[in-house]
Parts: C-alpha cells; sequence; structure tokens
C-alpha cells in the first residue's frame, strides 16, 4: 500500500481557519480539506507546508506551531498528516487549483463534509493560543 507523509496547515485568520474544498475532478473530491500537501524528498513538515501555501494559495506563511499528526488508512493508500496551525502570514490567499475556498469557524466546520483523516481535528479543532516566537524560516 502507497504511504505518504502531508504537511497541512490550519491558516487562522481573525477566529476562523481556511477551508478548502476538493475540485470535484481530483481524488476524493467534494470533500473539504486543510491546505498543504506532500512532503518532497528533502523537506522538513514545515519546509513542504511553506511550499505548498506558496503553490496552492499564493501566501507565505511567517509563524506556526505544530499540533497533531493524525494517520488514516484510506484502503488505496496510508496518509501520515502533520497539521500545524499557521498564526500569521502574507499576501490574501487564492485558489490556485481550482478549489472553493472559505473562512470558517470551528463551529461551523462541524457541518462541512471534511476528508475522513481530517475528522478527528475537526472535533478538536480550537482557536489557538497565539505565539509569535513560532517564526518560520
Amino acid at each position: 500500500m502507497k504511504s505518504i507523509e502531508v504537511a497541512a496547515g490550519i491558516i487562522w485568520k481573525e477566529g476562523r481557519f481556511l477551508a478548502a474544498k476538493r475540485p470535484k475532478d481530483k481524488p476524493r473530491g467534494g470533500y473539504w480539506e486543510f491546505p498543504g500537501g506532500k512532503r518532497e524528498a528533502g523537506e522538513s513538515m514545515i519546509q513542504a507546508l511553506c511550499r505548498e501555501l506558496r503553490e496552492e494559495l499564493a501566501i507565505d506563511g511567517v509563524a506556526a506551531s505544530p499540533w497533531r499528526v493524525v494517520t488514516h488508512d484510506y484502503g488505496d493508500m496510508r496518509v501520515e498528516l502533520h497539521f500545524m496551525h499557521v498564526l500569521a502570514f502574507t499576501g490574501e490567499p487564492e485558489a490556485r487549483d481550482g478549489q472553493e475556498l472559505r473562512w470558517v469557524s470551528p463551529e461551523e466546520a462541524q457541518s462541512l463534509s471534511f476528508l475522513p483523516a481530517d475528522e478527528a481535528v475537526i472535533a478538536d479543532i480550537r482557536v489557538p493560543d497565539w505565539k509569535r516566537e513560532d517564526a518560520l524560516p
């Protein structure tokens, strides 16, 4: 079974986080998810997250805090998701991959159909304490 490591950003702005809806023509299309993507060889998880945020959303992470690692088996692949709270960023998110973007509160997220791997995170998500010392490289 294929196994991948994924960096996932919980990007906060004014008590809401950014949710992205996967395009229908992509694997697992129609589900909501946290922005991010696969870690490439030689990258740290923070580096992978920063690269993915630039590629997918045209933003640069400025401060982040690792939060939780979740492993999920989809049957055709196993994913290990490294969730990080993105506490500050520059730029305005753009949907570069054709995804729908929405700022949602933790309460609103409960009613959206998130990927199965994200469900436990959605159940526990809270607005984090802001820690500006967690600057990114």
